[in-house]
C-alpha cells in the first residue's frame, strides 16, 4: 500500500449516524419554525460543522437560532444514538486489517469530540480509536470544506499529506481532502457517486475499500 495514513470521516463511515442525526435535525429546525425535511438537511448540512447550521439560516431568514440550540440537538442526538446507533458494516473488519497490516489510521471528523465519543463507545468503536488518534472541527480554526482539520490530523500523525488517503461521503468532506492534497475515496451508501464527484474512487460497500486501497 501507498499510503502510510488512513483518514477517516467519522459520521457515515465508521457510525451509521447521518439518519439518525439528519432526522433529528430536521425535526428540530422545523420546530423552531425553519421547515426542513430529511432530504434537505442532508443536502446542507452532512459532512459539516454545526457552525453551518447556524450560517445557513442566518443567510436564509435574517434570525439567530437559540443561544441553547447546539446543546439541546445534542441532548437528542446523544439520547438516539444510545437507543439506535450502529457502526458501518463492515467497518471493523477494515479497522482490524489496517492494524494487522501496521497502516495508521485515525478519524478527522466535523462533529465535536464529545458527539464522536458518545458514537464509539455506544458501538464499541472506541476500542479502535484511543484519544491521540481523534480529531475534530473543535481542534482548528476552520472545519470542511476548508483542508485544516485533514492537514492538522497528518500533522499530529507524522505524515506527509500526499502519504495520506481520506475515506469521507460528504461534498464537504472530500472538497477538504482534495485542498489537503490528499488522495479521497467517496463512500456511496448515503450519497450519490456524482455529489463526490472530486473522489479518487467510489465504493458502496465498506468490504471494498481495501482493495481499492492496496491498488494505488
Amino acid at each position: 500500500m501507498r499510503y502510510d495514513l488512513i483518514i477517516f470521516d467519522n459520521d457515515g463511515v465508521l457510525v451509521d449516524s447521518e439518519p439518525i442525526s439528519n432526522t433529528i435535525l430536521a425535526a428540530y429546525l422545523t420546530e423552531l419554525g425553519h421547515p426542513t425535511t430529511y432530504e434537505e438537511s442532508v443536502r446542507d448540512y452532512m459532512g459539516a460543522a454545526l457552525h453551518r447550521v447556524h450560517d445557513l439560516v442566518l443567510e436564509r431568514t435574517g434570525r439567530t437560532l437559540p443561544d441553547d440550540f447546539d446543546d439541546t440537538l445534542h441532548a437528542r442526538v446523544f439520547a438516539a444514538f444510545e437507543r439506535e446507533l450502529k457502526p458501518v458494516d463492515g467497518v471493523e473488519e477494515v479497522l482490524a486489517g489496517l492494524r494487522a497490516a501496521g497502516t495508521a489510521y485515525c478519524v478527522a471528523s466535523s462533529g465535536h469530540h464529545e458527539r464522536i465519543r458518545v458514537g464509539h463507545r455506544t458501538t464499541g468503536l472506541d476500542r479502535w480509536f484511543p484519544e491521540e488518534v481523534v480529531f475534530s472541527a473543535q481542534d482548528v480554526g476552520r472545519g470542511k470544506p476548508a483542508p485544516d482539520l485533514f492537514l492538522y490530523a497528518a500533522r499530529r500523525m507524522g505524515v506527509e499529506p500526499a502519504r495520506c488517503a481520506v475515506v469521507e461521503d460528504s461534498p464537504l468532506g472530500v472538497a477538504a481532502a482534495r485542498a489537503a492534497g490528499m488522495d479521497v475515496y467517496g463512500f456511496t451508501a448515503m450519497t450519490p457517486a456524482e455529489r463526490l464527484a472530486g473522489a479518487d474512487a467510489w465504493f458502496s460497500a465498506m468490504a471494498d475499500l481495501p482493495g481499492l486501497l492496496a491498488q494505488r
